[in-house]
């Protein structure tokens, strides 16, 4: 099959076995395509996600030697400090909410690749990012997700299923106004009976429940040793191994976002039968990605 030009005016190579397949999936389906997206792309994605999990850290270990939090467990003294306490989570999970909602530009911009089996090099991916407008989405949610996480995670929960297709809707769907991408985002992941915001929110359990393992596993069996924990060498390991950790399941969650906005988009669409019939036209299946003004 030929080329075409991805949707931007940049030219790509000619189509192979898709990594993704154009089908609707089960939940299931959706979280191992997600993964295999990662795998796809796993050194540009897990780099950027390295740095910006590195800033949170950073970030968050300054907020928690104020309020007195030691590791390995930066857990408060319930008699004093148990608001500055609830202050620095509600500022990790508004990190968490941004720094998904940055990587995923990329997964977004990779994703209509993997679906049709294109071979696009990463530089060209990061062309299409379009770092203005993510970043203004990033920052309203950033704007609402402090607030909501701050008074008692449900309406954060409400954010985060509705908005989490942002990003990757103005990478791939190739929405101009960020304001218009945040009421898709909303719209599709409401249809089918909210299908892909319950599909979200299990998708951020799984990780978190994997992610606590990664990060705070090791120190249930350091803490056996009375001697290796006490060292001072704790104070920048625990926050190393939750960067570590929190690397991969951020870089997860946004591949599951992008593989979640082509998947909704087949189930109530038809993408899979618009780029059918485009490829039995001869026409640009890559064109067929971008949404109808």
């Amino acid at each position: 099959m030929r080329g075409g030009t991805g949707g931007d005016g940049v030219r790509t190579p000619p189509a192979l076995p898709p990594a993704l397949p154009l089908r609707a999936m089960t939940a299931g389906e959706v979280l191992d395509a997600a993964a295999s997206l990662l795998r796809e792309r796993a050194l540009p994605l897990l780099g950027f996600a390295a740095i910006l999990a590195a800033g949170e850290q950073a970030l968050l270990a300054v907020l928690r030697e104020r309020a007195g939090l030691s590791a390995p467990a930066y857990l408060p003294s319930w008699d004093d400090n148990i608001g500055p306490w609830w202050l620095i989570v509600a500022t990790g999970v508004t990190a968490e909410t941004v720094i998904i909602a940055l990587l995923g530009a990329y997964a977004g911009a990779a994703v209509g690749p993997a679906l049709l089996g294109r071979q696009v090099p990463s530089g060209v991916l990061w062309r299409r990012t379009r770092p203005v407008p993510v970043l203004v989405v990033a920052v309203i949610l950033g704007l609402l997700a402090w607030p909501a996480a701050l008074f008692g995670f449900a309406p954060w929960l409400v954010l985060y299923g509705l908005w989490g297709l942002a990003t990757p809707l103005l990478t791939l769907d190739r929405i101009g106004n960020p304001f218009r991408a945040l009421a898709r985002s909303a719209a599709l992941s409401s249809r089918d009976g909210g299908r892909g915001f319950w599909i979200r929110l299990l998708g951020y359990l799984v990780w978190f429940a994997i992610r606590f393992a990664l990060g705070a596993g090791w120190i249930a069996v350091a803490t056996t040793f009375t001697s290796v924990v006490s060292g001072g060498w704790v104070a920048w390991a625990v926050p190393v191994a939750w960067g570590l950790a929190n690397t991969v399941a951020y870089t997860a969650l946004a591949c599951l976002d992008a593989v979640l906005l082509v998947e909704t988009r087949i189930r109530t669409e038809g993408l899979d039968i618009a780029i059918n019939r485009s490829r039995s036209r001869g026409e640009d299946d890559a064109a067929v990605l971008v949404a109808p003004r």
